[in-house]
């Protein structure tokens, strides 16, 4: 199992945000492709970037884009992709892979058009059954239609969020991941939310997922991300 350190971005900064609620912020530092490039030098196959004002609404940063494409950094970048067209300029800008969130949930055809399957990304963000998007503040949609969706029009990859343990390092929504596992067993997981022991990466790989996004774990210095690849077996 991969695990993939995440850079959060909000106003030019890295933060993590709590339980998806843009007011309870803990900031990490002004320099993104800075804290990128040091996951990297770590070991870090990939980083998981996320554009926060993006995502809940506005437009996609496309400097960010090409800040970190210039530095070398392997990426996978979400927020505020809400189209197939933003989501290929994002490609061509140098990004690995794109993350689409509120598309797979309201417009899963979407997802389907922006083209290589397996540069693409279903953002699958979970709060009361219900999958989310814009940012995590609309009502949502069923959870096992939107996975039949997305199977359905031929998505490959799911990002899955347990919205209530992301950000507070209190354990992954295992009984999410789970579900998901079994109700798109063809479909590839990356676990997020939550990790905050090797316990954690470890109960996360016995499930079968892909990879495993880890965040304020590494930023509060919880393990070393050597340590969670060595539990990964990565």
């Amino acid at each position: 199992m991969q695990v993939i350190p995440a850079v959060d971005v909000l106003g030019g900064r890295v933060v993590r945000l709590r339980e998806g609620d843009y007011t309870e912020v803990t900031d990490y530092g002004s320099d993104p492709v800075a804290v990128a490039r040091r996951w990297m030098s770590q070991g870090a196959q990939l980083v998981h970037v996320v554009d926060l004002e993006a995502a809940r609404g506005g437009g996609p940063d496309r400097s960010l884009w090409r800040h970190l494409s210039s530095a070398g950094i392997r990426f996978q970048i979400g927020g505020g992709l809400r189209s197939p067209a933003l989501a290929r300029a994002a490609l061509a800008a140098g990004a690995e892979r794109v993350v689409m969130g509120t598309a797979a949930v309201w417009e899963p055809d979407l997802v389907a058009q922006v083209g290589d399957p397996e540069r693409v990304v279903a953002a699958v963000d979970v709060r009361g059954g219900k999958a989310r998007g814009v940012g995590w503040t609309d009502e949502g949609r069923d959870l096992s239609v939107v996975l039949g969706q997305l199977e359905t029009v031929g998505v490959r990859r799911l990002l899955v969020t347990g919205i209530d343990r992301d950000g507070t390092m209190h354990g992954p929504d295992l009984a999410l991941l789970r579900r998901v596992r079994e109700e798109a067993p063809g479909l590839a997981v990356i676990a997020s939310g939550g990790v905050g022991t090797l316990d954690d990466i470890a109960a996360v790989a016995a499930l079968g997922c892909e990879a495993v996004i880890v965040g304020k774990a590494l930023y509060e210095a919880r393990f070393e991300l050597a340590e969670a690849q060595r539990i990964a077996g990565s």
